[in-house]
């Protein structure tokens, strides 16, 4: 079991920033692939950006250039920057180790009102 512990999400109007953190337990951490998902509301989980353990990120077509994904293997997180949010942004976000996903946090949500 890794425990993967996510935050940082809540409530913001359209155009609006946050930030969301996922915290990993440390050897695992350092030599995965991780990734942040999301699921809107009646939909699919879909990819939203990844990054490999040297740091290469890929993204959504639907979030390049609003969102940005960083890890800090010192503290064993990721991270997801979310800029110029949409109501379209609105759902629940999971980070996941590996790829295939292995393990995946418990989620949290993020709503963008307009």
């Amino acid at each position: 079991q890794v425990p993967l512990v996510e935050s940082g999400g809540g409530l913001v109007q359209a155009g609006g920033s946050l930030r969301l953190s996922c915290a990993a337990s440390g050897n695992i951490f350092k030599l995965n692939f991780m990734g942040w998902y999301r699921q809107p509301p009646g939909k699919q989980r879909e990819m939203v950006a990844t990054i490999t353990s040297g740091g290469t990120t890929n993204y959504a077509d639907s979030v390049k250039g609003r969102f940005t994904i960083s890890r800090d293997n010192t503290k064993n997180t990721v991270y997801l920057q979310m800029n110029s949010l949409k109501s379209e942004d609105t759902a629940v976000y999971y980070c996941g180790l590996g790829t295939p996903v292995g393990y995946w946090g418990q989620g949290t949500q993020v709503t963008v009102s307009s």
